[in-house]
C-alpha cells in the first residue's frame, strides 16, 4: 500500500503489510481502547450513547480503509498522503449520519478514534516505507524491453525458469501475448497458484508510470471505448451541485480578483477561447486574464500565440500569481454549471492546437470521449506543456484516465489538485 499496485508485493512479505494487519489494528485501537476507556469510567455517558460511539468508530474506520486502498491502487500514490484525507472523510461521513438519524453518542469516545486510527496507519506507512524496492523477475520473451526504461524497480531478466515457490522477487512480469515455451507457461501457473504475483507487461508498466500508450484503439487496450455511462450521469449531477454552492461561496474572491486584475493592466477581466471539448464539439471557456491585452485574444491565429512558454513576457504580474495558484481556472465553473466541462477530466486545447495535434498524434480525438476539466490525471502528474513531445506524454496521461474513468480516481485527483495548488507545480 506504500507506493503503487505493485509495492503491495512488498508489504505482503511483512506482518504490517497484511490487510488483515491493518485493518484489525485500527479496530483494536479506535474501538477497543475507548471500549476500555468507558470501562474504567463508567459514568461517562449512556450505554446507549456509548454503543452508538463504538458502532460509529467501527463503521468510520472500516470505510476509511476501504477509502484509502480504494485510492493506493493507483500508480506513483505514496499512501503517507492520503491517511489524514481518507479517515477525515471516514470520520465525517459517520458524523453526517449521526446528525441526519438524531443519533445520540458519547462525543469523546467517538472522536478520541481518529487520532489513534491516524497514528496507527501513519505507523505501518513508516514500517512500510523502508521496503517499497520491488524486486521483479522478467521472462524474456515478447515486448518486455519497455519495462527497463522505467526506474524504482530492480529488474531481473531471467535466463530460466526458477522455483515457482522459494524465490526472492515480489513478482513476475511476461508478455501475456508473446508466443511462450512450454516450460514458462507451466513457470508462470506455478507462480500464480504458489501465491506470486505475476503481471502482464502492459498493465504493469501502466501501473507505473500512470499512464497508458498511444498505440491504437482496440479493445484490448481500452477495454470498452466509451467510459461507463452511469458514472458519467452521476458526475455530472455532482458536478452541478458542487458548482451550484461554488459559485456563491468564491463570489467575493471573484470580484476581489477581478479588481486586481483590473488596477494591474489595462484590458478586460475575463479571457474567452474557443476550445474543443466532449464529441470534438468547440465552446467558449471562460478564465481570469493572466496575459497582456494583445496576447490574450479569444480566438489566436497561430500556433505560437496559443502556447504559454516558460516565463512567458505576455503574463502580467497578477497574472503570474493567478497562474501559480491555478485560481485564474476558477470561472471554469460557469463551463461546469453550464455543461461543458466538468470539474476532473483533459483539460480543453484551443481549437487551432487541438486541430494542430490531431494532425500529428494518431488517436488524439479520442480524448474527447468524455467532458474536459478544470483539473486531470495529466495536470497533477505533469502539469503544463508545450513542445509536441509533452503533448504526447500528456496524452498517455489523458488515456490513462479514460480507461480507468472511476470516482477513486477523481477522488485522487482531487487531493492531488490540493497538492498541485499550494506546491505550483507546472504551472507557467
Amino acid at each position: 500500500m506504500v507506493t503503487s499496485v505493485s509495492s503491495r508485493s512488498v508489504g505482503r512479505r511483512t506482518i504490517f503489510g497484511k490487510q488483515r494487519v491493518q485493518l484489525g489494528g485500527a479496530l483494536l485501537l479506535a474501538v477497543g481502547l475507548p471500549f476500555l476507556i468507558r470501562m474504567a469510567f463508567p459514568v461517562m455517558g449512556t450505554q446507549s450513547d456509548f454503543a452508538t460511539a463504538v458502532i460509529g468508530n467501527l463503521c468510520a474506520v472500516a470505510l476509511g480503509h476501504y477509502i484509502l486502498r480504494s485510492l493506493t491502487v493507483y500508480p506513483g500514490i505514496v499512501a503517507g498522503f492520503y491517511v489524514l484525507p481518507s479517515f477525515a472523510i471516514s470520520y465525517a461521513v459517520v458524523l453526517i449520519a449521526f446528525w441526519t438519524f438524531r443519533l445520540g453518542y458519547s462525543r469523546s469516545l467517538f472522536l478520541i478514534g481518529f487520532p489513534l486510527c491516524i497514528l496507527w496507519y501513519f505507523f505501518i506507512f513508516f514500517r512500510l516505507q523502508r521496503r517499497q524496492s520491488l524486486r521483479i523477475g522478467i521472462v524474456p520473451f515478447g515486448e518486455v524491453e519497455m519495462l527497463g526504461d522505467i526506474n524504482r524497480v530492480d529488474w531481473t531478466t531471467l535466463t530460466e525458469p526458477p522455483p515457482a515457490r522459494g524465490h526472492n522477487y515480489d513478482a513476475i512480469v511476461a508478455d501475456f501475448r508473446a508466443d511462450l515455451p512450454d516450460e514458462w507457461e507451466r513457470f508462470l501457473a506455478d507462480c500464480a497458484l504458489s501465491g506470486t504475483i505475476v503481471y502482464h507487461c502492459k498493465q504493469l508498466q501502466e501501473s507505473l508510470t500512470g499512464r497508458v500508450s498511444v498505440e491504437h484503439l482496440s479493445e484490448n487496450t481500452f477495454g470498452l471505448l466509451i467510459p461507463a455511462l452511469l458514472y458519467v450521469k452521476l458526475k455530472r449531477i455532482v458536478d452541478f451541485g458542487t458548482a451550484a454552492v461554488a459559485s456563491v461561496l468564491f463570489l467575493p474572491v471573484l470580484v476581489l480578483v477581478g479588481a486586481a486584475i483590473k488596477l494591474d493592466s489595462p484590458g478586460p477581466i475575463m479571457f474567452r477561447q474557443r476550445r474543443v471539448g466532449a464529441g470534438g464539439r468547440a465552446f467558449r471557456v471562460i478564465k481570469f486574464r493572466t496575459m497582456t491585452h494583445n496576447g490574450a485574444s479569444g480566438a489566436p491565429r497561430e500556433i505560437d500565440d496559443a502556447i504559454t512558454v516558460e516565463n512567458d513576457p505576455r503574463i502580467t504580474r497578477v497574472g503570474r500569481v493567478l497562474r501559480r495558484t491555478r485560481i485564474d481556472e476558477l470561472p471554469q465553473m460557469f463551463n461546469v454549471l453550464a455543461g461543458t466541462m466538468s470539474w476532473i477530466g483533459p483539460r480543453p486545447e484551443a481549437e487551432v492546437l487541438s486541430k494542430w495535434y490531431e494532425a500529428e498524434l494518431p488517436f488524439y480525438h479520442y480524448r474527447h470521449v468524455v467532458k474536459p476539466g478544470i483539473t486531470g490525471w495529466a495536470q497533477v502528474n505533469q502539469g503544463h506543456v508545450a513542445s509536441m513531445t509533452q503533448v504526447h506524454g500528456k496524452l498517455q496521461y489523458d488515456f490513462y484516465y479514460i480507461k480507468y474513468f472511476s470516482l477513486w480516481l477523481d477522488v485522487l485527483i482531487v487531493f492531488r489538485t490540493i497538492v498541485t495548488v499550494l506546491t505550483g507545480h507546472g504551472s507557467r
